[in-house]
Formats: C-alpha cells, sequence, structure tokens
C-alpha cells in the first residue's frame, strides 16, 4: 500500500511539471502576444509583451524594433531610438529600424542625425520615395534648400503624383528665392489634394 501511494505522488509530481512546462512561455509566444495587442492598439501591452521576449531572448531584432515603434507611437522618442539601435546593432542591413530611427530622431529635432539614418536607408532602398522626401524635410530644416530641392526632385520623379513633395519642394523653393518654381509646385500639390497649397499660392503667387 505504502508503494502505491508513493507511486501515485510520483504521478502526480511527474504530471505537475510536464503541466508547468506545457504552460510556460517562449519568447516566440510573447513576442506573437505583442503583436496581437498591437493590432488591437493595446500598445502599452504590447510594449510589456515585447520586453518580455527580449528577456527571454536578448538577441530578438523584431522584438526590438516593434517596442521601439510602438515607443514612438507614444512619443518616447529617446526609448525608441534605443530600441531602433539595439535591432541595428543585431542586424545593421535593417530598414525599417534606419527609417524609424531617423523619424524619431527628427521629432527629437535631430535633423542632421535623421539624415544620417534616412540616407542608410536610401543606400539600403534606393526606389523608395518617401525616404528622399522625408529627408529633405530634414535638410530643409537646417536651410540646406539645395539639398532639399535634389532630393524632392528624385521623390517626384519615382512618385510623379507624391503631393507633399511638390508642396515641400514648393516651401523650399520660396525660401531659395524661385518664386515662378514656388507657385508651380504649390499649384501642383493643390491639384492633387493639398488645399494648403492653394492657400500658398494664394498669398504669395500673383
Amino acid at each position: 500500500m505504502k508503494l502505491q501511494i508513493e507511486f501515485m505522488r510520483t504521478l502526480f509530481f511527474l504530471f505537475l511539471v510536464l503541466s508547468l512546462n506545457s504552460y510556460s512561455q517562449t519568447a516566440e509566444d510573447y513576442f506573437y502576444s505583442g503583436i496581437s495587442k498591437t493590432n488591437l492598439k493595446d500598445w502599452k501591452g504590447a510594449i510589456v509583451d515585447f520586453t518580455k521576449a527580449i528577456a527571454l531572448y536578448p538577441e530578438y531584432t523584431n522584438a526590438y524594433y516593434n517596442r521601439g515603434w510602438l515607443k514612438q507611437e507614444l512619443q518616447d522618442y529617446t526609448g525608441a531610438i534605443a530600441d531602433y539601435t539595439n535591432a541595428i546593432a543585431l542586424n545593421p542591413e535593417n530598414l525599417d529600424a534606419y527609417v524609424g530611427r531617423g523619424s524619431a530622431k527628427f521629432e527629437l529635432q535631430d535633423y542632421t542625425g535623421a539624415i544620417a539614418d534616412i540616407t542608410k536607408a536610401i543606400t539600403l532602398d534606393p526606389l523608395d520615395a518617401n525616404n528622399y522626401s522625408n529627408r529633405g524635410f530634414a535638410k530643409a530644416k537646417l536651410q540646406d534648400y539645395t539639398g532639399a530641392i535634389a532630393d524632392y526632385d528624385k521623390a517626384i520623379a519615382l512618385n510623379p503624383e507624391f503631393a507633399d513633395a511638390y508642396y515641400n519642394r514648393g516651401n523650399s523653393k520660396y525660401s531659395h528665392i524661385d518664386f515662378t518654381g514656388a507657385c508651380r509646385d504649390w499649384s501642383r500639390a493643390g491639384e492633387l489634394g493639398i488645399a494648403e497649397a492653394f492657400e500658398m499660392r494664394k498669398k504669395y503667387c500673383q
């Protein structure tokens, strides 16, 4: 009888161990839970899950990137930059992390840093019009209007209906004392749906 009790106790503990193992979550479990919460716009909850994933697997590049993106959405730009930097350290060819880090640096008015990251993104993907437009915007913030116009030119060459690029190129041309070119770009931006461009044309163009 005593042997039977010991046997049953052993089975119970074996079952308990197996049950605990079956319910223990992996880094991947937390990562996909974070993705689900992101889709539900539970961003703070998603950050908790991505943090748990990283704790279990410190080289989880996508967890760093996704956590960085969420921090950026929550306007924690310094935290976002730290996560993007970790993602880049783990994968130096991580295009999205360069784009994200450049955007976060822009928000912190680190325009030189933003340009450096966007330039790296352009090196990795030279056919994305958005990157040229964003770099042009950062250059304009530094009053490099010639460089900004060149980037907007490239963005428009890649996407001839890029309304924002026309509008911002118009602003840079105006600052660069090319009033005729500015008015022409504002007209095109307005035709493509930017109402404010018509206001600029009405205010500054004859």
